[in-house]
């Protein structure tokens, strides 16, 4: 099931406290991303679950896996009343099946050259390296592809280079992490705000069409 969200979807992942998360949404994003996956951002889910139950009306959630079992992610995502989930890593189509058929919003960080990979992909996350050279090479091999699953641009994505990213691509979406922190898991309330504005900025000033409506379900 895909977002209903006007304008611009803008995520800011890699959340690990309450005070980052609701600054986030205050100031225009759309979504929080949790990581419950080993990594330095990694949250326990009972501590995700007390940052999501204060979020305002209307904010998604996302929980972020990697090479997690598919029941696992399910669980996780039943438990915290997670808006959608974000498989990372390897899984099979089977297993990404699994978690689509009992998840209503699958996101999946994959690189162009592969592709969604399973049915029930909502959206793709692009690219699979959190480097922002490798984004400008994965959104050039989007723009030349037939895939219709709207796009979520991530992987070095800051204040500066988010709005060439959203003016000159017909990306869905755009999600930020090490380029809104001032170290792992702590974001910068100065570079929070930029990214978010511009984002909005490049979105109202874009130089590409976008078909939103055909993405709506």
């Amino acid at each position: 099931m895909r977002f209903n969200v006007e304008g611009l979807f803008i995520k800011i992942a890699g959340i690990t406290n309450e005070e980052d998360a609701l600054f986030a949404i205050g100031l225009g994003a759309s979504a929080v991303g949790f990581d419950f996956g080993v990594s330095p951002r990694q949250i326990a889910p009972a501590a995700a679950h007390d940052i999501i139950r204060r979020l305002p009306q209307g904010a998604l959630s996302i929980g972020s896996f990697r090479n997690e079992l598919p029941q696992r992610v399910v669980e996780i995502a039943s438990t915290l009343g997670l808006s959608a989930v974000q498989l990372e890593g390897a899984m099979t189509s089977d297993q990404v099946a699994y978690v689509s058929e009992r998840v209503n919003t699958v996101l999946r960080l994959t690189s162009p050259e592969a592709g969604p990979g399973a049915a029930g992909i909502d959206y793709l996350v692009l690219p699979d390296d959190d480097d922002a050279f490798a984004l400008n090479a994965s959104l050039e091999h989007f723009a030349r592809s037939s895939t219709r699953h709207p796009v979520v641009a991530s992987g070095g994505l800051d204040g500066a280079n988010v709005v060439d990213i959203v003016q000159n691509y017909p990306v869905f979406g755009v999600e930020a992490r090490s380029g809104v922190e001032r170290s792992p898991g702590q974001k910068d309330p100065v570079q929070l705000g930029q990214f978010i504005a511009n984002a909005r900025w490049a979105y109202e000033n874009s130089l590409v069409e976008r078909h939103f409506d055909e993405w709506q379900v």
